[in-house]
């Protein structure tokens, strides 16, 4: 196995990885916009290209491992031993690598957080719909039982 083979693999996830980000802002706007419509789409997309990283994860762990025999470390180098095992130009390249895989590692981490905040406070303007419309909600008893909680009392000003 070659270096010049792996750096390919290693570039193609990196181009993966930028499409996951991509989605995953795309999927952003969706529930930013209130366009719950197409958020199955969205999701759909994302699970896609995470398909695609993971099949293109198991081409590179095995072309690491072929490279690491060839210059005789253990299996399952990290990019940082391999870099400091190869000669230049491809120490570098690997670094380089290396620097962007935790570039778009964090900006997704950050990306998908931002993405589940936006669910959570979907799915509990939802709730707090459905318990207007319907006068009551579903909650838990001190003891875990479901119990049904009524509508209280309001005020209403009407000089306003």
């Amino acid at each position: 196995m070659s270096l010049a083979d792996l750096s390919s693999t290693l570039w193609r996830i990196r181009e993966m990885m930028d499409l996951l980000l991509f989605k995953l802002e795309e999927e952003q706007l969706v529930l930013a916009a209130g366009k719950t419509r197409w958020l199955p789409h969205a999701t759909r997309e994302v699970e896609m290209v995470l398909e695609q990283i993971r099949k293109s994860e198991v081409l590179r762990a095995a072309q690491v491992d072929a490279v690491a025999a060839e210059f005789g470390l253990a299996p399952a180098p990290s990019l940082q031993a391999l870099a400091a095992a190869v000669d230049e130009p491809w120490s570098e390249i690997f670094q380089q690598h290396r620097a962007a895989f935790l570039t778009v590692t964090a900006e997704i981490t950050a990306m998908a957080e931002a993405n589940r905040e936006l669910l959570t406070v979907g799915a509990r303007a939802v709730h707090e719909a459905l318990m207007n419309v319907t006068g009551s909600v579903t909650t838990y008893s001190r003891s875990g039982e479901t119990v049904g909680v009524g509508r209280s009392s309001r005020l209403v000003n009407e000089a306003m």
